[in-house]
């Protein structure tokens, strides 16, 4: 009996081996993506952000200089506070704007329809997103059909500020990030058993309750997911802020790349990086918190 107690012991353990081993070959070839792609060079960036530049000398002594300078600098605090404003503004619209239009695809359009309508909601990937930045440029801008459809139309007689500041930069992200929060939130609201509101509107549930009490709770996860793509998207981005935003203000993506290009402070670059990584961090953190709390 002990011997066979023993075999079956160790042919468990073998079989658990087997399995570790094939989920790690599995598992291999994300780990060495991230590894290349993302480990090692946040890696690189920590490093760089601990050197600094004197003049036309790289200093190469490990330090906390750049991260001391970003505290003490107006600019570079304004910079990120630009950011973190812009994309909280963005991500609250987007969610708000992508909920209902996938509630409606969910719960209002037939299954078979319900493909046609996601690709129509996700035309504008299919567009560069350089195109897209200016082809809003020339919906805002002093000449543009905004302003030239209300000036034929005798409502204004001058061109309304409508492009190059914060406004415009908020419109061309939200464009872009309502259909991502489209698809994630479809995703998660699209498994919901339609007899789940069913029962509780029987059980004397209004549609309100309903609503806050089963499908927000379990769209939550397609919700984070969309806010946290959209936070990753717009606190990094570049190029619609640069194009519709001009330089009336700047966002740290910009204050960024003129440390690279007119500077050439490549350390002071890397410290605003990392900085700016804390902050995607902190979101992230943020959305599994909020997620764990409505799961309890």
């Amino acid at each position: 009996m002990g011997v066979t107690a023993v075999m079956a012991g160790s042919a468990e353990s073998a079989s658990r081996g087997r399995d570790a081993r094939k989920g790690l070959a599995l598992a291999a070839p994300a780990l060495l993506w991230t590894l290349a792609f993302f480990a090692l060079p946040s890696g690189a960036i920590a490093v760089w952000s601990l050197f600094r530049r004197e003049g036309a000398e790289l200093v190469t002594t490990p330090g906390l200089d750049n991260y001391r300078r970003f505290l003490d600098q107006e600019s570079f605090r304004l910079g990120l506070l630009n950011s973190v404003e812009v994309t909280l503004t963005v991500t609250v619209l987007a969610v708000l704007l992508a909920f209902p239009l996938a509630h409606a695809i969910a719960t209002r359009i037939r299954p078979e329809r319900q493909r046609l309508w996601l690709m129509a909601a996700v035309l504008p990937f299919w567009t560069s997103y350089v195109v897209r930045s200016y082809a809003w440029l020339l919906v805002l801008a002093p000449e543009g059909v905004v302003n030239g459809t209300l000036m034929t139309l005798g409502l204004i007689e001058e061109p309304l500020a409508l492009s190059f500041n914060r406004g415009a930069t908020i419109t061309g992200f939200v464009h872009f990030s309502v259909m991502l929060c489209t698809l994630t939130i479809y995703a998660s609201l699209v498994r919901i058993d339609p007899k789940l509101g069913l029962a509780a509107a029987d059980l004397g549930a209004n549609r309100w309750q309903v609503f806050t009490r089963i499908t927000l709770p379990l769209a939550a996860p397609g919700i984070a997911a969309g806010a946290f793509l959209t936070i990753v998207i717009t606190i990094g981005d570049y190029i619609t802020p640069q194009i519709l935003g001009g330089n009336t203000e700047l966002l740290m993506p910009q204050i960024i790349l003129l440390q690279i290009n007119r500077r050439a402070d490549i350390p002071m670059a890397a410290a605003l990086s990392m900085i700016l990584m804390l902050m995607v961090t902190i979101a992230y953190l943020a959305l599994a918190r909020w997620l764990t709390g409505r799961r309890r």
